[in-house]
């Protein structure tokens, strides 16, 4: 290992992405064990899966029956208790390929099914950081080949769903190497301040964990919760959602995140049809992270196509997940669905989405029925480059 501050301790970087925050790590800064499990793109064994799992409950302050992951750096919610393993790419078009990484706040427990849409938009400038974009940046522009600015195109494969997705963002020559350029004028609901504008494709995004855009092969389900039938649509497209009229269950556009977060025989209920849907997705409905679980209404002001309020890890949502977003803006192109029924259409390609922090627009291509791709806007921000302590005593992960 490197030489390092802490007797116990690995190189790591601390970013925000979009809405969330996460760590993240060079896959070669990383002990053996654990660069050895992710080279075969296959989930790991329970022995290496409950390495991960201390290893990033050490980092994040998991378990935490208080809540706060006071002890770690995460930040006491699911979308502050994240992390990221980026590395070069086996695949010959591809620059990195990358794995996410969720840990249960109060339980401490790993979670690998799905992907992070908001961190995701870190993964290209901190590859950039790290030396893996196969391509001079330079030679992605048109202009001068000695410019001290270039936008970068690069190339990712998420490892979660083995999906890819293309991050465009800019770059700026900084001694002498390049790195990514954070300072911009584009600002994203929910977080305070601007940055530069990173823009991600996520390409052919539908099936990503079922292998089909609507698992059950309809666009609307019912699911049966004691005495009541829910309608939900069931979607497959970047992560799994399921969608249902929140009206249905009794609840108001209106209502805050904390309100709904208060209602815990509502949270019960919603768990219920979650899990209800996840199996009939074909999923684990014992896997919280997927799918999550999206109320939706009726555009609750102009210029909006649709409203929702989302939740994740049971707990209501303050923005939108990223993956869920996308998911959420290519089936309101979907006919047939819940999420069309509701939107106003007001772009031909793009949805704009109301959600508790404000809004997110979604692009979609759709062509033939056919789901092409789906982009966002993001910003990001690199707030630690240095060496995470692992403090833990029984954590003993760290040999090489």
């Amino acid at each position: 290992m490197t030489t390092a501050p802490f007797p116990r301790a690995v190189k790591a970087s601390f970013w925000r992405g979009g809405t969330s925050k996460g760590v993240f790590f060079n896959i070669s800064d990383l002990p053996k064990w654990f660069q050895s499990a992710l080279s075969t793109g296959k989930s790991p064994d329970e022995v290496t899966f409950k390495q991960m799992e201390d290893f990033f409950a050490a980092i994040l302050g998991s378990p935490d029956p208080y809540g706060r992951q006071l002890n770690g750096l995460g930040g006491g919610i699911s979308s502050l208790s994240k992390a990221m393993v980026v590395g070069p790419s086996s695949h010959p078009d591809v620059d990195v390929d990358y794995t996410f990484f969720q840990i249960g706040v109060k339980d401490g427990r790993l979670d690998m099914a799905g992907n992070c849409g908001n961190l995701t938009s870190v993964v290209g400038p901190f590859g950039l950081n790290c030396g893996l974009c196969r391509r001079n940046p330079a030679k992605n522009d048109q202009g001068d080949p000695d410019s001290e600015n270039s936008t970068v195109i690069m190339r990712m494969r998420n490892m979660n769903t083995a999906k890819f997705i293309e991050s465009t963002f800019q770059a700026c020559k900084y001694d002498g190497r390049w790195a990514y350029e954070d300072v911009g004028r584009c600002s994203i609901d929910g977080v305070p301040g601007t940055g530069s504008t990173i823009t991600l494709s996520f390409l052919h995004p539908e099936g990503a964990k079922t292998g089909k855009a609507l698992p059950t092969g309809s666009p609307i389900d019912k699911i049966d919760i004691g005495n009541q039938v829910i309608r939900a649509s069931l979607i497959d497209v970047s992560n799994p959602g399921v969608f249902v009229d929140g009206r249905d269950i009794g609840w108001n556009v209106d209502a805050t995140p904390d309100q709904l977060n208060a209602s815990q025989e509502l949270l019960d209920k919603l768990e219920a049809i979650r899990k209800r849907g996840t199996e009939m997705m074909g999923l684990n409905p014992n896997i919280s992270s997927i799918p999550k679980i999206v109320l939706l209404f009726p555009a609750r002001s102009e210029g909006l196509d649709i409203s929702c309020q989302a939740l994740s890890m049971e707990q209501a949502h303050k923005a939108i997940p990223a993956t869920l977003a996308l998911n959420l803006g290519v089936a309101c192109k979907m006919k047939g669905t819940l999420p069309h029924a509701l939107s106003n259409h007001l772009h031909h390609s793009n949805t704009v989405i109301g959600h508790p922090s404000g809004t997110l627009e979604v692009g979609a291509a759709v062509e033939d029925g056919k789901i092409i791709g789906a982009k966002l806007i993001r910003t990001a921000r690199c707030h630690m480059d240095g060496y995470v302590n692992i403090l833990r005593s029984d954590y003993g992960g760290l040999n090489c």
